[in-house]
């Protein structure tokens, strides 16, 4: 007796050629609905699933293979006595190679249908079959992707299909399954407004495999999270060798900063170097922009990343190239700045993708077993309340903002400098606040600090930061507030005739 094959398939890439060779190789082809018409079409044998059935498809293609013709005939364990006699007794066949892949219900979510859309694209039988294909692949081989086809035939013909090549399918085939429904349960969270589920399922596919990790001695892979709205790390590579695992890290980070600029009328400039940044500017264009972010701190930039919210011209690609860079990224590029900097051949140089408002509910930190999970910082501010005798101006108050937006995605405790709109000197990742400020003033102290602003993540503990500030010519602090000491440094402010204003949002970054 013939072996049989089950082919039903919502993606057509490539079915008929390999059901054409399945019948070749003496299989009985047993298909439904638009799979069986396609394959009669083209002139390949295929028995529709009603004859084995023995029932109708019904309601609307909900029911057609929910069968214990399909089902028995693909578990039924082929060494084991009672199993066939059952099988023989209700004259039920085998089914030994099963190949099906999904209704498309992510490409249904992503396209953003309707409730009743998205409910008809979750697939019953498909998975049903797939498991039960899976579950018994020490006698059927499940087949779920369309690339994998000319393998299985080819191993076929050769009659070499081996029992570790179908575990490794079953593998396959219950990632497949356990993303699909991932999918669907994170929809219907979604749908109920459940925010924190109790189980919480995420799915991500292999995008990438990097060079290594963050050391040469770590293994590095990049995965893309299946159903992400509006993912920030969106570019296209247009030169340059792959992007490493701290590069991929990086550009998050640089990305990150740029996002809070997205709805200002200037152009942003900003350097990272290890995730923090180290200079960034504000411009009327590009070269401005840049301008202002390389002079924020012309070392640390050296091997780092830049990005700028704008099209890169040719003056602004023939400064960049001045420098050794790891990437440059941007939203575009003209051809002379594109040409210019395609003579560096190791310089990654990225097109972005419009950078819109996150929509990904989460940030998350994976702790060797336990995952962290709170929601993305997407606020700034509550307010700007000044709480010294003296007032901010305009000026000041635009570099408040603009300092905030920046020490706000440095590592804690975090201290940035800013004035006219640019950085003059940053320090992150301290232990003390004091330290941080410090750090920032001293790695700059060929610098005019007259007039500027200093933005701090949290509060002031006490009121030593306000008296180094003073030291160095600043005259405006904006803070969270939220000390018991507040009063503290408040009244240093006003001793020092300087401006202290309060948010109410504190930005700690781990």
């Amino acid at each position: 007796m013939s072996k049989r094959a089950l082919i039903s398939v919502t993606d057509k890439t490539g079915v008929v050629d390999f059901a054409r060779e399945l019948n070749n190789l003496g299989y009985e082809v047993i298909s439904t609905g638009n799979t069986f018409k396609i394959l009669q079409e083209n002139g390949v044998d295929a028995i529709q699933i009603d004859d084995v059935t023995r029932f109708p498809e019904m309601l609307d293609g909900r029911v057609k293979t929910l069968n214990p013709y399909i089902h028995g005939g693909i578990l039924y364990k082929r060494d084991d006595a009672n199993h066939v006699k059952t099988v023989n007794e209700y004259k039920i066949r085998s089914i030994d190679l099963v190949a099906v892949n999904l209704y498309d219900f992510e490409g249904t979510l992503k396209a953003g249908k309707s409730h009743e859309e998205m409910i008809e694209n979750i697939d019953i039988g498909g998975p049903s079959m797939i498991r039960s294909a899976a579950k018994n692949y020490k006698d059927v081989t499940i087949v779920v992707d369309t690339n994998d086809y000319d393998m299985i035939i080819e191993k076929l013909k050769n009659n070499d299909l081996t029992l570790e090549d179908r575990k490794r399918l079953s593998y396959k085939a219950f990632s497949t399954t356990g993303r699909y429904d991932a999918l669907i349960s994170s929809y219907f969270a979604g749908e109920v407004g459940d925010e924190y589920p109790e189980i919480l399922n995420l799915t991500f596919q292999k995008e990438e495999t990097l060079r290594y990790g963050e050391n040469p001695h770590q293994k590095g892979v990049l995965y893309n999270q299946s159903n992400a709205k509006n993912p920030i790390l969106n570019y296209e590579q247009l030169n340059g060798k792959e992007l490493s695992f701290n590069n991929i890290n990086d550009l998050h980070g640089c990305l990150e900063v740029m996002r809070e600029f997205k709805d200002s009328e200037e152009v942003v400039s900003v350097a990272i170097k290890h995730t923090n940044p180290c200079g960034v500017g504000l411009g009327k264009d590009a070269f401005e922009a840049y301008t202002k972010c390389y002079e924020a701190d012309t070392v640390s930039i050296f091997g780092g990343i830049v990005g700028i919210t704008s099209t890169i011209d040719k003056e602004t690609a023939e400064k960049l190239s001045q420098i050794f860079l790891e990437i440059v990224v941007a939203y575009d590029f003209t051809e002379e700045a594109l040409e210019i900097l395609k003579g560096k051949k190791n310089l990654r140089v990225l097109k972005l993708a419009k950078i819109e408002s996150s929509l990904q509910p989460y940030d998350m930190k994976y702790l060797d077993g336990k995952l962290l999970i709170q929601d993305k910082n997407n606020s700034l501010a509550d307010k700007y309340e000044t709480v010294t005798k003296i007032a901010p101006t305009e000026v000041q108050l635009k570099d408040m903002e603009f300092g905030m937006k920046v020490v706000k995605n440095m590592k804690s405790n975090a201290i940035a400098i800013v004035k006219d709109g640019v950085t003059l000197a940053l320090g992150c990742g301290q232990t003390s606040r004091i330290w941080a400020l410090k750090n920032a003033l001293e790695n700059n102290s060929d610098k005019d600090f007259n007039g500027s602003v200093l933005a701090s993540d949290a509060f002031f503990p006490f009121d030593d930061c306000v008296t180094l500030a003073k030291e160095y010519g600043i005259t405006s602090i904006v803070q969270p507030g939220g000390s018991m000491r507040d009063q503290d440094s408040v009244d240093a402010c006003d001793k020092y005739e300087m401006t202290m204003v309060f948010t109410g949002v504190r930005h700690f970054k781990h």
